[in-house]
């Protein structure tokens, strides 16, 4: 079973997506074999970050053709997917590479997976906070500019 196949019953259940977008796939599957390029240009990240994902661990099985060229799948661009939304969360790369390693080993890791999502949960919120609190300061700043023009 290869990360993706995991990664896709990490949810929970098979069918349930990773993310809203998960669905929305360039080919039916079956007929998903993407180039890095094609998953660069899907994905707008790099060939070379494609290359750096799976050299480190986050993406470790990306199939290959006879020629030895990356093919990868519906469930690899799932998974990407999934590891944008980790970064936008700030979750460190060390963290992403072991959630990848603690999807690999399956359902037994299922609470230390938990525990990992609700720090970085905690993290975003805490963001959220700050930001809001910035938010009020420039709205009040432009208020104040805004009656001062009046």
């Amino acid at each position: 079973m290869t990360v993706m196949e995991t990664a896709s019953a990490d949810t929970g259940a098979d069918t349930e997506p990773l993310n809203c977008d998960a669905g929305a796939h360039p080919r039916p599957d079956g007929d998903d074999r993407y180039t890095i390029s094609e998953v660069a240009a899907i994905s707008g990240l790099s060939a070379h970050t494609l290359r750096w994902y799976e050299r480190i661990g986050l993406m470790p099985h990306v199939d290959r053709s006879h020629t030895g060229q990356r093919r990868f799948s519906n469930k690899d661009l799932d998974w990407l997917r999934l590891v944008g939304k980790l970064r936008l969360t700030g979750m460190p790369v060390a963290d992403m590479v072991r959630y990848a390693e603690l999807v690999r080993e399956g359902e037994s890791t299922f609470g230390e997976r938990k525990e990992l999502l609700l720090a970085t949960r905690e993290d975003v919120l805490r963001r959220i906070t700050e930001l809001q609190d910035t938010l009020a300061v420039l709205n009040h700043k432009i208020d104040i500019y805004t009656t001062a023009n009046a």
